[in-house]
């Protein structure tokens, strides 16, 4: 029972009646078997704040981009090779063990063939490599294009290869065994690739003072109409280096190199070898 006070509240009279037991709070709820997975999932926004913070960009920076939408890929950039990590070691460090040192025998023999590089690099390298390949009559021009190094610094035609008219008689039909390149008298001449020289001095059949350089394998080039030479019968040379001076001598209408090409003693265009 209650009683009422002079100001207005209840006072209770008698024991307070006996509370209700709480229900029993079972122990164990049934989970959710794809929390784990969605913890363990980041969101694109926490991504991108991560990776600001991981690379120095600056959270705040990494938090402007995210909340502007924009920001799809954060691609980072390479500045050194690519280094192996251990697993489950933080992002950045690097693992040595990763990286085994590369050690040979001490009596390893290492071999090198100067004929297997046949690059731009080694001009003459490719030349012997398609010499020894096949018999020389039998390249075709696809092959031996820029096989041959230039005769002068300043490649100028004159006179093509083939059939013309006699600069010197006039007349027609007559076949000009090489190619003519306009040059001063007094002009380095070059050899066209590594050879031994065969021959040197006067061409009795209009070619003046001559220079003859066997490549191998059935390949020559000769050098005619020279004012002077400076090798000798027998001296090897290499490409490039100065064997004469042009000039006008011989069968010549004036000052000029004639080029040839001779492929087992018969001669050929040598732009396909230039």
């Amino acid at each position: 029972m209650t009683t009422q006070t002079t100001r207005g509240r209840r006072r209770a009279i008698g024991p307070a009646p006996e509370q209700r037991p709480a229900a029993a709070v079972q122990a164990d709820r049934p989970r959710d078997a794809h929390r784990d997975e969605r913890r363990g999932r980041r969101s694109p926004f926490r991504q991108v704040t991560d990776f600001a913070a991981a690379s120095g960009v600056g959270q705040k920076a990494g938090i402007a981009l995210a909340a502007t939408g924009l920001v799809l890929t954060v691609t980072v950039p390479v500045t050194g090779p690519a280094m192996a990590t251990n697993a489950g070691a933080p992002a950045g460090s690097v693992s040595a063990a990763a990286q085994p040192d590369v050690t040979a025998a001490a009596a390893a023999k290492i071999d090198f063939s100067r004929t297997a590089v046949s690059t731009k690099g080694d001009p003459d390298g490719k030349l012997k490599q398609l010499l020894s390949a096949q018999s020389v009559g039998t390249i075709t021009r696809a092959a031996s294009a820029g096989t041959l190094g230039a005769p002068l610094d300043q490649m100028i035609t004159a006179s093509p290869f083939g059939y013309r008219v006699s600069p010197i008689t006039g007349g027609a039909g007559e076949f000009h065994r090489g190619q003519d390149y306009a040059a001063q008298c007094g002009t380095s001449v070059h050899a066209a690739a590594s050879g031994t020289v065969t021959f040197n001095g006067w061409h009795p059949y209009g070619g003046g003072n001559r220079v003859v350089i066997d490549h191998g394998n059935g390949l020559e080039t000769t050098y005619n109409h020279l004012s002077s030479s400076s090798v000798q019968v027998g001296q090897k040379v290499s490409r490039g280096d100065i064997i004469a001076l042009s000039g006008t001598t011989g069968a010549s209408t004036g000052c000029h190199l004639h080029f040839e090409v001779m492929v087992n003693g018969d001669v050929v265009d040598p732009l396909g070898w230039l």
